[in-house]
């Protein structure tokens, strides 16, 4: 089957069955073409939840899906492939995340997106990449605990003052292995760059930045730039959609490492077979989900 005769299934089947696509933006590029709704996690959860779609199917990882689900209780929630998981996610467990909170009592979890169903209920509040710093502002303590991601919360941190975030020792891998020298050896042969750098890379990745910012921000940031050309410092997939909407600048990625691969798994073949089977529903159960939904809310109150 071809790839337009695919596109052309996948939309019929939409319509039949009242079902959207979300498409993370790490996802492979084709999946943009069959997707309503392309962007950060939460961002896709939120938009799915404001729909009256039945069926929401999540071209991104099992954590994602989750949160769809919880944000939209009363629709089917669909993960095409169940391999497709987050190695930062599962860094941390609700034992472990119980344990670290037994470390540090009375002091309040914030905790990234990019989680488990699980480890959100048993945090105080959620928090995405770009709304980070205004959510741990927000909680005026003088310490929080920030879970998983240790860069992200050394970089909130990092802007602001009089805020101790004692950081899980979590980390997306992607991220993690991303180094100064790399950026010195991109700057070498492109000195004249805008080094664009996302908040789950190591302090001394973030420090060498032009601009640190979510994908979306990162996104943004660059279409309103006047400069021509871009190292991406982050995933893949945020370069190939730059390419794409900006065709007259210049992105170079990171380095070729900078792939997460879990992401890369899903094909339009995929999200066509989990339309006509309704593979694979994701469900969280009530508690759970009910908590969870406390994190997430108070993060959406605040405005951040």
């Amino acid at each position: 089957m071809d790839k337009r005769e695919l596109i052309q299934k996948i939309n019929r089947l939409k319509k039949e069955k009242n079902a959207i696509v979300l498409a993370h933006t790490y996802q492979n590029l084709e999946i943009d073409e069959v997707a309503d709704f392309s962007g950060d996690s939460l961002y896709l959860s939120r938009q799915a939840a404001s729909t009256d779609a039945d069926i929401i199917v999540f071209a991104g990882v099992y954590f994602m899906a989750e949160t769809a689900k919880i944000l939209s209780p009363d629709k089917t929630v669909l993960l095409p492939n169940l391999s497709a998981g987050c190695a930062m996610a599962d860094k941390i467990n609700t034992e472990q995340l119980r344990a670290f909170k037994n470390q540090y009592p009375d002091i309040p979890v914030v905790c990234y997106v990019n989680s488990t169903a699980a480890v959100k209920a048993e945090s105080d509040i959620c928090c995405t990449s770009a709304n980070a710093v205004n959510v741990v502002k927000s909680l005026k303590a003088k310490e929080v605990l920030f879970v998983p991601d240790q860069h992200l919360g050394a970089y909130v941190e990092s802007q602001l003052e009089g805020v101790n975030v004692i950081t899980y020792p979590g980390y997306c891998p992607v991220h993690h292995a991303i180094t100064v020298e790399d950026i010195e050896n991109k700057k070498a042969l492109y000195p004249q760059a805008k080094v664009m750098v996302h908040p789950e890379c190591p302090a001394e990745v973030a420090k060498k930045a032009d601009f640190v910012g979510s994908t979306t921000a990162i996104i943004k940031a660059v279409k309103q730039c006047e400069a021509k050309e871009f190292i991406i410092v982050t995933e893949k997939g945020v370069v190939e959609r730059l390419e794409r909407d900006c065709p007259e600048k210049k992105f170079v990625l990171i380095n070729e490492k900078a792939i997460c691969d879990t992401m890369k798994l899903l094909r339009l073949e995929d999200i066509l077979f989990s339309l006509e089977n309704n593979t694979y529903a994701i469900d969280v159960d009530k508690e759970t989900a009910a908590k969870a939904l406390k994190s997430i809310d108070r993060m959406i109150a605040i405005n951040a």
